[in-house]
């Protein structure tokens, strides 16, 4: 008898222990998948970085696209790269007019500090008035993009939604509702409120073309590199320089500044000079940073054309056209060594001689930058 209970008393401990292992195995596994995903991220992904300063404390409303939810890619990216901010994502109602009176209700209860919307999302954050807005490839006219790209009928989400709802059904009653939502755009616009409007389109979108009508009421509006869907690199590149102006606005941030003459940053054949993209990506992270450009001549825009090729969102309203450098007032100049022999360096700054012994590749400037850490 004796014996039976000790068995059964092993049996038992050793099920405990079996189990505790599956559990602790299950639990590291979990740790290294995780792990894993982070270091995959920070070695397979280098246009992903985190600004923990960028809307710290504040909150942040994403309207996201037809067919999607709140727990698309656009969302964790946000979530990443601004961690200290509240971002909130809802699963927006396939029905126009119940999704608008969510977004409504959702802006009266939380006061987002940045309404950002992406596709049929920055269709519906340009009708949310009184807010900072960053409308992204906002398809305006969502009806007629739905009947010219076939987005009727029967439609899979495209991101899991928390009703755990996979597909829906788009008929004409259907595109009828959306397109009497999208005719709201524009109503009850204010002077105030057109400066709190950011429009950003992407110049390989081939789904929608509303840039021409966005700029008829509305004027900061540029475009940027990549497609109607974003990816890390258009985002980086592209959304972040902009919410990091709204952040300075609002937090009334004066940074330092620093002009860059434009010949600084090409080679011989007219293209980027080595390492001259990623020092512009990463000054523009801790000061004001402005272009500084020749007058066009005959009427050109070849200046402004590079700038807007290879340099794009960042050189966008940081652009200054001048003969008279002389004249700049800010923290730094950084200029070419035959610019400062032609007399034109002199402006109220200090002066970063581009090509000179101790700053001859955009690799020292950018040292030279890191050791300052802002100042």
């Amino acid at each position: 008898m004796t014996k039976i209970i000790i068995s059964i008393l092993f049996l038992i401990l050793l099920t405990t222990l079996l189990a505790l292992f599956r559990i602790s195995f299950g639990y590291l596994l979990t740790l290294n998948r995780n792990f894993s995903y982070l270091c995959n991220m920070m070695t397979e992904n280098p246009y992903i970085k985190q600004f923990p300063e960028l809307m710290a404390g504040k909150t942040v409303l994403y309207c996201h696209g037809f067919a999607s939810s709140g727990q698309s890619g656009t969302v964790t990216r946000l979530r990443t790269v601004m961690p200290n901010a509240r971002v909130i994502a809802p699963d927006l109602p396939v029905d126009p007019h119940e999704a608008i009176a969510l977004l409504h209700q959702i802006c009266e209860t939380e006061k987002p500090d940045l309404i950002i919307g992406t596709s049929m999302g920055g269709m519906y954050a340009e009708q949310l008035r009184g807010f900072d807005r960053i409308c992204i490839n906002p398809a305006l006219e969502i009806a007629e993009t739905m009947k010219a790209h076939g987005m009727t009928g029967t439609q899979q989400f495209q991101n899991p939604r928390q009703d755990g709802i996979q597909e829906f059904y788009v008929d004409k009653a259907m595109v009828k509702a959306y397109r009497d939502v999208s005719e709201q755009r524009f109503v009850g616009l204010t002077p105030e409120d057109e400066q709190r409007v950011y429009g950003l389109f992407g110049d390989k979108d081939d789904l929608v073309d509303t840039m021409g009508m966005f700029c008829e009421h509305y004027s900061q509006a540029t475009h940027f590199h990549g497609e109607h869907r974003m990816d890390d690199k258009s985002y980086m590149h592209s959304v972040m320089p902009v919410i990091r102006w709204i952040d300075d606005k609002q937090e009334k941030r004066q940074r330092p500044i620093i002009y860059i003459g434009i010949e600084t940053l090409m080679d011989q054949y007219q293209k980027p000079a080595s390492s001259a993209q990623k020092a512009v990506r990463m000054l523009i992270e801790h000061y004001e940073v402005f272009f500084i450009a020749p007058l066009p001549s005959g009427g050109g825009r070849g200046e402004a054309s590079w700038l807007e090729e290879y340099i794009n969102v960042p050189a966008w309203q940081h652009t200054i056209f001048t003969p008279r450098r002389e004249l700049l007032y800010g923290d730094y100049l950084i200029i070419g060594q035959k610019s400062k022999d032609k007399g034109q360096g002199e402006a109220l700054a200090t002066i970063i001689e581009y090509g000179s012994d101790t700053f001859k590749t955009w690799e020292d400037v950018i040292a030279y930058f890191s050791r300052l850490g802002g100042q």
